[in-house]
């Protein structure tokens, strides 16, 4: 008989194979970029290199730190690993946004002292290359967060996105540069730091909110109101407490319930509303406290 795979077990390994394949085609376009940009002397082209460079650095912390985020609870970190996603997220950031410094003193020499970009076809066909290569990593990543909801892989992905817009760009730059306007070069690298700068913002918000334990997403809270409140022997809730640590969700609650019930009651309604919980959230830590309806007062906004 097969062994049967679990979700969380399947999630895990695509998310390790996603690293690898990041990985290896950041590893893949600098060596094509490194020798295109040799030949043509372009400075945007020049951008996406320092850009694929920020890629395979980036690429192997979020390898290390997925690695490490996927291994089970221990004595000393009860809740799991999670959270390194998050920090390897916080180090794409950085390494993105001192790319974005980088390039842009670059691109402010060539205004001043413009040059013509040479070996056009070159410069053309790895870019043509670096954008097949970037869409196959963006479908397999794209599976890979529906598949398992990783910060981590998200960030990558989010990364790979603005490569593929900035390398579309390089073609127009360097199109533009063979017809005698090479100011457009610079120009379209000034644009590329922006874009790269908005990009780091987001990876950083994005990690800072998951080690700040921010709450999940409004929608989601209501959510999972929905689910306990449709249970037909819970009264209500409060104290609802969400947060997500890499790829699992923690779900922290207070169940009202009629006074007379016994204990032994209680305990199996709360497993029966834990039980649809997970139905829901898989991967989930639920935790349940009851309380007697009775005893319940009115709760600010924010503890409901």
């Amino acid at each position: 008989m097969a062994m049967q795979v679990s979700p969380s077990d399947h999630a895990a390994h695509l998310m390790r194979m996603a690293t690898y394949a990041s990985t290896s085609v950041a590893v893949v376009l600098i060596v094509a970029k490194t020798v295109a940009w040799l030949m043509t002397d372009s400075v945007s082209l020049l951008a996406t290199l320092i850009d694929s460079c920020l890629d395979a650095a980036a690429a192997i912390v979020n390898l290390l730190a997925v690695r490490h985020a996927l291994e089970p609870a221990d004595r000393q970190h009860r809740f799991g690993h999670g959270k390194a996603e998050a920090l390897a997220g916080l180090g794409q950031s950085t390494f993105i946004a001192g790319s974005a410094v980088f390039l842009s003193l670059e691109a402010i020499g060539r205004f001043s002292h413009p040059q013509p970009v040479g070996a056009l076809g070159v410069g053309v066909s790895v870019m043509i290359f670096s954008i097949v290569a970037t869409v196959g990593l963006l479908l397999f990543q794209r599976h890979v967060i529906r598949q398992s909801g990783s910060t981590a892989i998200k960030a990558d992905y989010l990364h790979y996105k603005t490569d593929f817009m900035i390398n579309a760009g390089v073609i127009i730059a360097l199109i533009l540069a063979s017809y005698g306007w090479p100011g457009f070069d610079p120009v379209f690298a000034i644009a590329i730091v922006g874009y790269i700068l908005y990009s780091a913002w987001g990876i950083a918000r994005e990690s800072l909110d998951l080690l700040m334990d921010r709450e999940l997403p409004d929608d989601e809270r209501a959510k999972i109101k929905s689910i306990v409140r449709n249970h037909p022997d819970a009264k209500g809730l409060h104290d609802l407490r969400t947060r997500k640590s890499g790829t699992t969700v923690f779900i922290q609650l207070h169940l009202e319930l009629d006074d007379n019930l016994t204990l032994m009651q209680a305990h199996q309604i709360a497993d029966s509303v834990e039980a649809s919980i997970l139905d829901a959230y898989p991967d989930a830590e639920v935790l349940i406290h009851e309380d007697p309806c009775s005893l319940m007062e009115p709760k600010p906004e924010y503890a409901q």
